[in-house]
């Protein structure tokens, strides 16, 4: 990574030992990002954590009103409440926020942005907020990402329907979601009492629609969220696919599974043709299909070979599979990338 003394493209990511802020630790430095300097952030207790940045010895310094001095970009990568008391204090300092947790979404004060999506949904740039400062921009989940590449994608078809069936993985919720994930198997296996002050249910070997009444948010409003947000982001520019949500017992990956009917027949190569110039990865004739393991480290959506519906004459599936932190690291890198080519022109 660029080393350098000009402090204009000091970055800082908030929530820097979550899985989401190592994440995008590691996609600043694959993706050679000209950052002068990475300033780690988070709560006071995880102060002092030794870790590295830049290839160098970093430590995770504590969050406070003066962390974002001289910042060109805030990641808020922790969690939303960070984001809720930290993003305005990071705009006054001059930085661009780039938001991965939903928190400023949720307000509207910010812009969702896609940047594979650019060519078919050009962004709408958001106004200021009357005081001069910039906008706020939101880097959506896993789940709106590849809910809007594949309605983006398929709407030049005029599709009559689609549906995406989302199978998060435990990750989704961060390190609590894989230790409790991960306790579950083993107390499972060993006959004990399984550990649920996460998901409040039974997560490993099994499939949830619900969890428990103790989580929250509940699946289905993790399931409406993304209805929501893949709603605003497409307004109007592409159908918003019907969704539905089902909690998988693994550890990373974000796997889904896509039926799209036409009016009349459409063939395969041309809608693979057609996700394929939005950034998705289409699997070669000989490979097998996408799976949580072998999507590991991949920035890309990857699909497998669309494939017709044995009992619907215009109907396809598509099958496909994202490693869900480093899609979300990677769109809100792209998201800082973006910026500077705009500041550039």
């Amino acid at each position: 990574m660029p080393g350098g003394s000009d402090k204009s493209t000091r970055v800082a990511i908030v929530g820097a030992s979550s899985l989401r802020g190592k994440e995008v630790k590691l996609v600043l430095e694959d993706r050679n990002f000209p950052a002068s300097e990475i300033i780690l952030l988070d709560e006071p207790a995880l102060a002092g954590t030794l870790t590295e940045a830049g290839g160098e010895p970093a430590f995770i310094r504590a969050l406070d009103e003066d962390s974002f001095e001289k910042a060109r970009f805030a990641f808020f990568a922790g969690s939303a409440q960070d984001a809720e008391r930290n993003w305005q204090a990071a705009q006054r300092s001059g930085a661009r926020v780039i938001d991965m947790t939903g928190a400023i979404a949720a307000t509207g004060k910010g812009s969702g942005w896609i940047p594979p999506l650019g060519s078919v949904l050009p962004l709408r740039v958001p106004a200021g907020n009357g005081s001069g400062k910039l906008a706020p921009y939101s880097s959506p989940a896993p789940g709106v990402v590849i809910t809007c590449a594949l309605a983006a994608g398929l709407a030049p078809f005029s599709p009559v329907r689609v549906v995406v069936m989302l199978f998060p993985p435990v990750s989704e919720r961060d390190q609590a979601g894989v230790d409790e994930l991960e306790n579950q198997t083993t107390n499972l296996l060993t006959f004990r009492p399984i550990e649920q002050s996460v998901f409040d249910a039974q997560v490993a070997f099994n499939l949830l629609a619900g969890y428990g009444e103790e989580c929250k948010p509940a699946l289905k409003e993790l399931r409406a969220g993304i209805a929501r947000d893949a709603g605003i982001y497409l307004a109007g520019r592409a159908p918003v696919p019907a969704i539905q949500l089902v909690q998988a017992p693994v550890f990373y990956g974000y796997a889904f599974a896509a039926y799209a009917e036409f009016s009349s027949p459409q063939t395969p190569g041309q809608l693979e043709s057609a996700l394929r110039n939005l950034g998705m990865k289409v699997a070669a004739p000989d490979d097998g299909a996408p799976s949580n393991v072998s999507v590991a480290g991949e920035g890309e959506i990857h699909i497998a070979r669309i494939e017709p519906d044995p009992s619907v004459a215009d109907g396809v599936w598509i099958w496909g599979a994202v490693d869900n932190l480093r899609l979300a690291a990677t769109n809100a890198v792209q998201i800082a990338e973006g910026l500077l080519e705009q500041a550039a022109l």
